[in-house]
């Protein structure tokens, strides 16, 4: 008996890869099409949006909602209609014209259409000592983390919204937040930047990169570089929290779908890749707006087209 015969089968019509905002809106409309999609989690429930303290730009909430409890809504919404989420994760998928193959680590799933949604993961320094140092020092989540350096001094690794929405949060457990940016000004938008450079616990160093990580039990200083000048510095600190973009998880996708120069899916304007009956809907096909709403919008959208396309096969 082979190992895919000896794990349980299970098929369905649609099943969604991921579950994050693009995941969970494409399970809402295509469970209010009736067709019972099932939702494999990932590794990260509700996706990276979930590790946010707080999203301030979702429409429908004033005073901004959690992350992870934005998540959570998005589920219990998708459920409500009649779609089913399964925490497990794809090992490997086998894409075939109308026969798309899911393997996990205990069962195979088969399914007649299917759509990604499996998002993007935190961009690494690729550094020495950044690998040694995680979880002890190191991490890519202050939501996660931050209660764990009260009263220490801290770098922040970055520049765009989640650098500075990440620094301000972490302000609320450290004695000082670093922001150690590659260029001369940020990238983040406005309103982020004017918290930041208002707040007496930030400060910044330009033009800087992080080379090296050091410490002994945890992290205790880094090596910066000015790309201008090439002088490299110590820095001391007790923490690096990284947040300088995002790697597009589509590992099991490379050689069965387009991929572009960055590794995201190539989607068009209906959000179907290049194979026909496979859709791919948030930051995984998404190098450009990497936002809740927009992620969601373009679940919705996949789901339609997926419905759109199961509904083809039966007037076969």
């Amino acid at each position: 008996m082979t190992e895919q015969q000896e794990k349980e089968c299970i098929y369905r019509d649609l099943i969604i890869v991921g579950s994050g905002p693009a995941g969970l809106s494409a399970a809402l409309y295509a469970a209010r099409a009736d067709l019972n999609p099932m939702v494999l989690t990932g590794s990260t429930l509700h996706g990276q949006a979930s590790t946010t303290d707080i999203i301030e730009n979702y429409p429908g909430f004033p005073d901004g909602v959690g992350g992870m409890e934005l998540g959570q809504l998005f589920q219990k919404q998708a459920e409500r209609f009649g779609a089913e989420v399964v925490i497990d994760q794809a090992t490997s998928i086998q894409l075939d014209p109308q026969r798309y193959c899911i393997e996990t680590y205990g069962k195979h799933y088969e399914a007649k259409t299917m759509i990604i949604s499996t998002g993007a993961t935190n961009r690494k320094l690729q550094v020495p000592g950044e690998k040694e140092f995680v979880g002890r020092g190191v991490s890519y989540c202050g939501t996660c983390d931050g209660w764990f350096f009260k009263g220490k001094d801290i770098v922040v690794v970055g520049g765009g919204d989640s650098a500075l929405e990440e620094g301000l949060f972490l302000t609320r457990f450290a004695k000082s937040v670093t922001i150690i940016h590659r260029r001369d000004e940020l990238r983040a938008g406005a309103i982020l930047q004017k918290r930041a450079f208002n707040h007496p616990k930030i400060s910044f160093v330009w033009d800087s990169v992080v080379t090296e990580i050091h410490g002994g039990q945890g992290v205790n200083v880094v090596t910066l570089q000015n790309v201008k000048t090439k002088e490299t510095k110590f820095h001391p600190t007790e923490g690096v929290f990284i947040f300088i973009g995002h790697t597009p998880n589509t590992d099991l996708f490379k050689g069965q779908l387009e991929l572009d120069d960055e590794g995201y899916i190539e989607i068009n304007k209906t959000m179907e890749t290049s194979m026909e009956g496979v859709f791919a809907a948030g930051e995984v096909a998404d190098p450009i707006f990497r936002q809740v709403i927009t992620s969601a919008g373009m679940g919705a959208a996949a789901a339609i087209q997926a419905t759109r396309y199961l509904e083809s096969l039966e007037e076969m």
